[in-house]
């Protein structure tokens, strides 16, 4: 089994950026893609970025492409998400994924998953 913990969620301003973080525990050895997710309320979920984390070759959403970094640090077990320029329409509930079973612009399926941490952004 895989555990995710997501942090660094909260309210934030238009305009601004966020860092959020995915700390990864257990059988990690047993999967090579991890990914961020959201979930507005009353709307899919929706796939934004990945990484393989043998290699570090990313992959964007282009709802997030430009604006968005997905990395890792394979020495504490952790993905990151960095967004910058935040619109009211990203906010959501932000969910790490492991082992991406598939992925594409704005959709994608995990095997394991976070509980997510929320993003809200105001104007």
């Amino acid at each position: 089994q895989v555990q995710l913990v997501e942090s660094g969620g909260g309210l934030l301003q238009a305009g601004g950026s966020l860092r959020l973080s995915c700390v990864a525990s257990g059988r990690t050895d047993t999967y090579d893609t991890m990914g961020w997710f959201r979930q507005a309320p009353g709307k899919e979920r929706e796939f934004l970025a990945a990484i393989q984390w043998s290699t570090g070759n990313t992959f964007y959403s282009d709802s997030v492409k430009g604006r968005s970094t997905i990395s890792r640090d394979a020495t504490k077990n952790t993905m990151y998400l960095q967004m910058s320029s935040l619109k009211p329409e990203d906010t959501a509930v932000y969910i790490c994924g492991a082992d991406l079973l598939e992925y594409g612009n704005g959709i994608g399926r995990a095997a394991y998953w976070g509980q997510g941490t929320q993003v809200t952004v105001s104007q």
